[in-house]
């Protein structure tokens, strides 16, 4: 007996269903998300503040309402850590999500409400599900468990009252009695709070599981890969794992190691599936395995704006609702959610590729991208041609980040890149004329500071030592988790730690 197919039939294809009609009312949905936002939130500070009773529609919302960054808020938030009630949202906040976006040090801190928990973040998990076995209907997942691989939580550094700690880490301490029955390891190894001891952990606790299936980042998820691969002998993990069937990643970009899983996990049932849950709210999935887009979940309790990037920092940039997006066109993402974020500017840039539904990629965020010559070269422009370039070259990488090398009076501009490789390429030379090329072919503006040289050089690559970016973020305290490193910068901040770091 199929006890997937039964459980499946009962909690999750209903829901796929719903979802299906988002095809057609996305646009109603968000409205009634805005109607529900405010109203439930009149009477808290921000909405006495902004008059959120007389909000009648959006053109009252962002008219009333301005913009907020992090800084903005973070009074309000500091009061809530001190267990103020009725301040961003009217139920008492006890969860904050501690998110530092890449590795900046220093780090924020997001309320994260029972309504936004359950709402958002739990029904984000259980959409996961229900597309999947839509998408798989003879998946037998709920025949072994789901290994998830989280954070860590601590007393928070403002307020002794709460706990903060990876978002993933407030959903295992928090989760339902029942998902807790179908996933491994214990919350006890799961929330431990050393890296290194808690691999080790997981490791010895799940090596004898049957895991169907995965939940994490997939950089770190690697690393805890090739140390169960060590500790049994056994080259691919289908090996100790032949029922494993699905990984549901996010947090970063998996193209660059879409073919080191394909080489450790060599199963044709093997399937992946990315989601977008940040610490401010679960906003996509991919709803398709053959459309790397993911589908904007429009009923979780959120209501979007958008910014289009090029007007970011203008004292009086356009802004739309999803009613009024472009296809094909870079948007800074504006939040307002049930845990009391409003009109918050998350730091995300996406771009949508379907309206019949919405749909987007995740293009970078605003603090990380390359424009020092007017190039504006994007994450999602690197990943691609850092993926063709590997390609080209059979290299493999384990990490990578780049900055400007500003022009002088003797020299043009240029690229600078730090790359970990897996495995190196025979010749850097030609991995670097691979990634120059495949980089024109993704960003034409790129192409067109290159053009003959006369804005931008050829890119430098350096090869860095091995395991140079985790002893970065080990020095910063950044390992496991959410965290991530930044592919590209604006300034020289990161690489030049990177570089000082590699020539120790």
């Amino acid at each position: 007996m199929n006890i997937t197919k039964i459980i499946s039939s009962v909690f999750f294809i209903p829901r796929a269903k719903i979802i299906a009609s988002y095809h057609h009312s996305a646009l109603e949905i968000q409205r009634d998300q805005l109607n529900r936002l405010v109203s439930y939130a009149k009477n808290t500070e921000i909405g006495k503040q902004y008059d959120f009773a007389n909000i009648k529609k959006y053109g009252d919302f962002s008219k009333k309402v301005p913009l907020h960054s992090y800084e903005d808020i973070f009074p309000s938030i500091k009061r809530m850590m001190d267990g103020e009630k009725n301040v961003l949202w009217p139920s008492t906040v006890r969860w904050f999500a501690k998110s530092s976006g890449t590795t900046n040090d220093k780090s924020k801190f997001i309320p994260v409400s029972k309504e936004g928990l359950i709402h958002c973040h739990y029904a984000g998990g259980r959409d996961c599900i229900a597309l999947y076995l839509r998408n798989n209907p003879q998946s037998r997942i709920f025949s072994g468990k789901g290994l998830i691989l989280g954070g860590s939580l601590k007393k928070s550094d403002f307020s002794k009252r709460y706990l903060s700690g990876d978002l993933s880490a407030v959903m295992i301490k928090n989760m339902p009695f029942l998902a807790n029955h179908v996933r491994v390891p214990c919350k006890k190894i799961a929330l431990m709070d050393e890296w290194e001891a808690k691999l080790e952990a997981i490791c010895n606790s799940v090596i004898d599981k049957n895991v169907t299936n995965l939940s994490g980042v997939p950089s770190w998820f690697l690393v805890l890969i090739k140390k169960i691969l060590t500790k049994t002998g056994k080259s691919y993990l289908t090996d100790i794992w032949p029922n494993l069937e699905v990984f549901f990643h996010g947090g970063i970009s998996f193209e660059p190691y879409v073919e080191q899983y394909k080489t450790l996990i060599p199963s044709p049932d093997m399937h992946y599936m990315e989601t977008y849950n940040a610490s401010e709210g679960f906003f996509g999935i991919q709803n398709d395995p053959d459309d790397p887009s993911m589908l904007l979940m429009t009923d979780y309790g959120i209501f979007y704006e958008f910014i289009p990037l090029e007007q970011l920092n203008r004292p009086d940039p356009e802004i739309v609702s999803l009613e009024g997006v472009e296809l094909n066109r870079n948007y800074a993402t504006v939040i307002s959610t049930n845990s009391g974020l409003w009109r918050y500017i998350i730091g995300d840039t996406i771009k949508f590729t379907s309206k019949n539904p919405y749909k987007f990629l995740i293009t970078g965020r605003t603090k990380h991208f390359i424009n020092a010559f007017g190039e504006e070269l994007m994450v999602h422009n690197a990943d691609k041609a850092m993926v063709k370039a590997c390609r080209q070259t059979d290299a493999v990488i384990r990490d990578y980040t780049a900055a400007p090398v500003y022009m002088s009076s003797e020299s043009n501009g240029c690229h600078q890149w730090i790359i970990e490789f897996e495995r190196k390429p025979d010749s850097i030379n030609y991995f670097t004329e691979c990634l120059d090329s495949a980089l024109k072919e993704a960003n034409s503006d790129y192409e067109a500071k290159r053009y003959k040289n006369m804005t931008l050089s050829m890119p430098k690559i350096v090869i860095a030592r091995e395991n140079l970016f985790h002893d970065w973020l080990e020095e910063k305290n950044k390992l496991g988790g959410q965290h991530k490193v930044p592919r590209l910068s604006n300034d020289r901040r990161y690489i030049d730690e990177l570089l000082n770091l590699n020539s120790e």
